[in-house]
């Protein structure tokens, strides 16, 4: 067993339930490898902790700000997307609790990210149960909202593609086509790079795990690029 005594002074929470925190980052992969570890991997508290995150910062956006419920809809998804959980993981020092295969272990690219966001969202299951839902808001309060000001000042919420679409319209009158410039690996577990358009003129691309997450990524690279 590790060590959890740090992480809880991070979390600034102390559980009852030492196995709940555990079993909140085991990595399937790990059991693959350590069929008789005592715990189960933690996919069904991320299921659960999914559902939790999603109600609390809901409550507090309807709470806390008279907008309309598309701009609620797209702060919310701002908070509580794979990007922003798997930086906050790092900042809270999960990745060295997880208990993962040798092989994902060695993995720091994209899949990590997503193994990190994974971790947080079973974290907040566990707190939960654990602690309650009080205890749990105050927590996500603390780490996660409080990046909202901050999300808001520099239009983090809106959409790579949607900025640079509306941008691009407004500018020049011009939509932007996506087109895949490069595609590889097996059909399990493909590899994207696209490219973005503005009429004939390739302004940026981008690179990821599906045709989406390489369209927002070459938008992204777009704007960066047009300084917009």
């Amino acid at each position: 067993m590790k060590d959890f005594s740090k992480l809880e002074k991070i979390l600034g929470l102390k559980f009852k339930d030492k196995n709940l925190l555990s079993q909140s980052l085991v990595h399937r992969s790990y059991l693959n490898e350590h069929p008789n570890f005592h715990l189960e991997h933690n996919e069904r508290l991320e299921f659960l902790g999914d559902a939790v995150l999603e109600l609390i910062v809901t409550e507090y956006l309807y709470k806390n700000y008279k907008n309309p419920e598309g701009d609620l809809t797209n702060w919310r998804a701002a908070l509580v997307n794979a990007k922003t959980l798997s930086v906050l993981a790092k900042d809270l020092d999960l990745g060295q609790y997880l208990y993962l295969s040798k092989g994902e272990a060695k993995d720091k690219g994209k899949a990590r990210e997503y193994i990190l966001a994974d971790g947080f969202e079973a974290l907040v299951g566990a707190i939960f149960l654990d602690q309650g839902l009080k205890k749990t808001f105050d927590f996500i309060e603390k780490k996660l909202i409080f990046k909202l000001p901050h999300i808001l000042k520099h239009e983090l919420h809106i959409d790579p593609k949607t900025k640079f679409q509306e941008i691009s319209q407004e500018k020049f009158k011009i939509t932007p086509i996506y087109n895949v410039l490069e595609e590889s690996g097996p059909d399990h577990a493909k590899y994207f790079k696209i490219g973005v358009f503005l009429e004939d003129k390739l302004i940026a691309s981008g690179e990821g795990m599906s045709k989406q997450e390489a369209q927002v990524k070459a938008a992204e690279n777009a704007l960066k690029k047009k300084k917009w």
